[in-house]
């Protein structure tokens, strides 16, 4: 039996087989770690064999997504110089191959079709921890919190939040309609019940601050783009603004005493004092991709020691810009920056210059999301996580240039109407 290329590569024809790949995908990011090589092997047979069906459509002009393939080809590079060059060499090879699967998925995925592949997916994701998920001990602040099935209470409480980020989308944004939108609402209520069980204030704050940005975002679309610029860098200064005088005001120490939480962000900041210290040693080029967290170490055995990580692995800086620097030098994080925020701008920009482009509107949600997380989180460090993912998805939409029918970008006469 044959089957149509549109089924598997078009994406006004693939929508069934698009969504199952996306769901299947999350799933394994999530819990690799559970099901071992197998389920990575599985995630790269949805979207590697793309290639042979049509590889012109599937992979598309390479020259335009250099900046993309940046940071990822100079963590390969860094094998040259890793204090653990095998290390690196294999976690290198699945960060390309990683960036290279994202922006496949790129190119035979709309943006309905990843939200709904993303509904489906965080649902199985949060579905699974409820049922098999345990509570966990933390030694540091002495609570126990519901970690789900994972081995941490801010992977649950990031797809909780990015359970309610597609929900959003498919509830408010106008990208969804009927069933889904039922769909939405119960994944939704999952959601919110994982992240009042996981306790992750991490989460918690992240999801109510993209929540209230989709909707200021979707309120903005009703101005004409001239107004809505102008309105949208009012709204920016003035939240800087605020966050600003409740830094120095006190209100710092207020959001972390309403999670219980005291000024060190529970060890955090002595995690990123060593970061920073260990950075200033290789300051340029780092010490090699992946190569600090790994056993034998000294300082990787002190820091393991005083966290109690009896594990002696699966464990990171806390922070997106210390750990790449400490990897991959001033070089790579600034490589890794840049897909990040050009990214966030670009679809920032053509958010508030197209009459309505759904696309953009997601997109620059999911990108913001993972530029908030930075700052605690590495998300978009690592190879087969949902982080990194959705940014190099977002970043391949970018520069792809394709733009979806409803889509309508407005005339130089329009635009200063």
């Amino acid at each position: 039996m044959r089957i149509a290329k549109t089924r598997l590569i078009g994406p006004d024809g693939n929508e069934a087989y698009a969504a199952f790949a996306i769901a299947v995908s999350f799933f394994v990011f999530a819990y690799s770690f559970r099901f071992g090589q197998v389920s990575i092997l599985a995630y790269y047979a949805l979207w590697m064999p793309l290639v042979a069906v049509d590889y012109r459509r599937v992979l598309g002009n390479y020259a335009r997504y250099a900046w993309i393939f940046a940071f990822a080809l100079f963590a390969c590079l860094s094998v040259f110089w890793s204090q653990a060059p095998d290390t690196t060499a294999r976690a290198g090879v699945q960060y390309l191959s990683h960036v290279v699967c994202a922006l496949i998925a790129m190119r035979v995925v709309d943006t309905r079709t990843l939200v709904r592949g993303g509904l489906i997916g965080t649902g199985l994701v949060l579905v699974y921890s409820m049922v098999f998920g345990v509570y966990h001990l933390d030694p540091l602040d002495g609570t126990y919190s519901f970690v789900g099935a994972f081995a941490s209470k801010n992977q649950l409480g990031f797809y909780a939040s990015l359970a309610v980020l597609f929900a959003f989308a498919a509830l408010f944004l106008g990208v969804e309609r009927g069933p889904w939108k039922l769909a939405a609402i119960g994944c939704v209520l999952v959601a919110l019940y994982c992240l009042k069980a996981s306790q992750s204030a991490t989460s918690v704050l992240t999801t109510v601050a993209i929540a209230g940005l989709c909707l200021a975002l979707r309120m903005l679309e009703l101005l004409a783009p001239r107004h809505r610029k102008m309105l949208f860098l009012a709204l920016a200064v003035l939240t800087m603004l605020i966050v600003i005088a409740g830094a120095y005001g006190g209100g710092y120490e207020m959001v972390l005493g309403a999670f219980g939480k005291d000024a060190t962000l529970t060890g955090r900041t002595y995690l990123w004092q060593q970061g920073i210290e260990t950075a200033g040693q290789a300051p340029f080029a780092g010490i090699g991709y992946q190569a600090f967290w790994v056993q034998g170490f000294a300082l990787a055995e002190k820091l393991w020691a005083d966290f109690f990580i009896s594990g002696r692995s699966g464990f990171h800086f806390h922070n997106t810009f210390i750990a790449a620097t400490v990897e991959t030098g001033l070089v790579g994080c600034l490589l890794l920056t840049m897909v990040l925020v050009v990214t966030l701008a670009g679809h920032l920009g053509r958010l508030l210059s197209a009459v309505r482009d759904e696309e953009a509107l997601v997109l620059f949600t999911i990108a913001a999301l993972l530029a908030v997380r930075t700052f605690v989180e590495i998300d978009i460090l690592n190879p087969y996580h949902v982080g990194s993912f959705l940014l190099y998805f977002a970043a391949g939409k970018l520069a792809d240039g394709r733009r979806h029918p409803v889509q309508r970008t407005v005339s130089y006469k329009a635009a200063f109407a």
